[in-house]
């Protein structure tokens, strides 16, 4: 059985970047760390999502940039020690489903999981 190579592999991820994917309706994540809590933290916007498929302020219907904007106010936040609890929190303990679609919650959980790595490992963290 052949194996994979770590090139090959960083290959893969790099083309399955690269993928059209569809916004998810609910909203989007921003995680982020608290090192000095030692703590994962999640912040949930609500987005609009315009004719073309991109992401819009629901309140102006301007488009979000990725950088460069206004900074906006999360609606919710969510905080957690590992990326389990963080995740727990996020689709098990609200009412409100902040994930609809399954290929948003998986980002979110590798993304987490990214980022209890880096605050275990004292690595800087920055979102995929």
């Amino acid at each position: 059985m052949a194996r994979f190579s770590p090139e090959e592999r960083i290959g893969l991820d790099a083309q399955l970047s690269h993928r059209t994917i569809q916004l998810d309706p609910q909203g989007y994540v921003l995680i982020k760390l608290d090192r000095e809590k030692g703590e994962l933290i999640a912040e949930w916007f609500s987005n609009g999502i315009n004719e073309q498929g991109l992401a819009t302020n629901p309140e102006t219907g301007e488009v979000l940039a990725c950088k460069g904007s206004d900074p906006r106010e999360p609606i919710k936040i969510f905080r957690g020690r590992s990326a389990k609890e963080l995740g727990i929190f996020i689709t098990e303990t609200n009412q409100q489903p902040y994930i609809s679609k399954l290929d948003h919650a998986l980002y979110i959980g590798r993304e987490l999981q990214r980022a209890e790595v880096c605050l275990v490992c004292g690595d800087d963290y920055v979102q995929d």
